[in-house]
């Protein structure tokens, strides 16, 4: 039996109160007040909101479990400073780590980190450790920006990030490397900043040599990788431009991407020309493209049924679906033989 593992899930659809309670923290932040208190969500405004569509999607979709993390164009690092980011990440975390405990064997958690952009990493570490080692979480979201537009935080292979990697290899947990909330103009979120930062985080590990120093660090370039697989013959010739080793060995036991992308095409050309043990399934669905497809008349993140039509042997499919995700992520692949899977 092969399980079908979605590696990349938020919640999109989180209670009203919670999206109301932020909005007030970013008032009280701006006229130097103090927010009000967390609102109190009870268990059946939560169940509401996952079973209208999150659980009903992965039903109807043939899915078993997705990975689940919050709500990435709102974790908006760039709003307020650590204090603000620190308390938004906690109640963020807190309901995804709820979330998981009603469903336990369809949602997995990971966290997303209190990165403020003028901030060190330690709150960041211990959000991480708490949420690791208090309430089962199984990975993290990293964002390559938390300035939410500009580019302006050091490479991820610089030694500013290395105390986060650290605690990820301790704990040995992977991290997806997904930006967040755009506030430059000139960068659409979804459309623009999303891809554009896979392809950058993509090149700044090319263009190091960071897993010389954490060689059992693991990171998913989420959206298919950004640019990267639809121009691998540029990201090859560059390597070797650079006098880098060969992106196999350079990049490729560590780098994964997933399967976010909404055509046939583009999931035939992934896999293609990257190898089947980076491949993880992935939908993001309810998330930054929702309709439906004219061409096809399915959704356009439904993309199950792209890794179902690829031409791939069954052992393929299998690791792109289950095996590669128990791979990445070892504390879920923990929890599923504990469940006898």
């Amino acid at each position: 039996m092969t399980l079908v593992i979605d590696c990349h899930g938020h919640y999109t659809t989180a209670p009203e109160p919670h999206n109301e309670w932020r909005e007030a923290q970013k008032a009280a932040f701006k006229t130097g007040g103090r927010p009000p208190a967390y609102p109190d969500i009870s268990d059946a405004e939560i169940i509401e909101t996952i079973e209208k569509n999150q659980l009903k999607l992965i039903r109807e979709r043939g899915a078993d479990m997705t990975i689940f993390s919050p709500r990435a164009s709102a974790m908006a690092h760039h709003v307020g400073d650590q204090a603000v980011s620190q308390a938004w990440s906690e109640h963020c975390n807190n309901l995804i780590a709820r979330v998981a405990g009603l469903y336990p064997e369809v949602f997995a958690p990971v966290c997303m980190l209190p990165q403020s952009p003028a901030a060190d990493l330690t709150a960041s570490i211990a959000e991480l450790e708490r949420c690791v080692t208090q309430h089962g979480f199984i990975g993290c979201n990293l964002n390559p920006d938390p300035g939410g537009g500009h580019f302006n935080h050091p490479p991820l292979t610089d030694r500013y990030w290395y105390p986060i990697y650290e605690k990820m290899v301790e704990l040995d947990v992977p991290a997806m490397i997904h930006v967040s909330g755009s506030c430059n103009p000139g960068l659409h979120a979804t459309g623009a900043f999303y891809i554009a930062a896979d392809s950058i985080a993509f090149m700044q590990l090319l263009q190091g040599d960071l897993f010389k120093d954490f060689p059992t660090l693991r990171m998913i370039i989420p959206h298919g990788g950004g640019a990267v697989p639809y121009h691998w013959g540029r990201y090859r010739g560059l390597a070797d431009m650079l006098k880098k080793p060969a992106l196999d060995g350079h990049l490729m036991n560590n780098v994964f991407f997933d399967t976010c992308v909404y055509h046939q095409p583009g999931i035939d050309l992934l896999a293609n020309v990257i190898d089947t043990k980076n491949i993880l399934f992935g939908s993001e669905m309810v998330g930054a493209v929702r309709g439906i497809d004219p061409t096809t008349g399915h959704y356009f993140d439904d993309t199950k049924r792209y890794i179902d039509a690829l031409d791939i042997p069954d052992a393929d499919r299998h690791a792109i679906f289950e095996g590669n995700a128990r791979r990445v992520f070892p504390r879920l692949d923990t929890q599923l033989k504990a469940r006898g899977l």
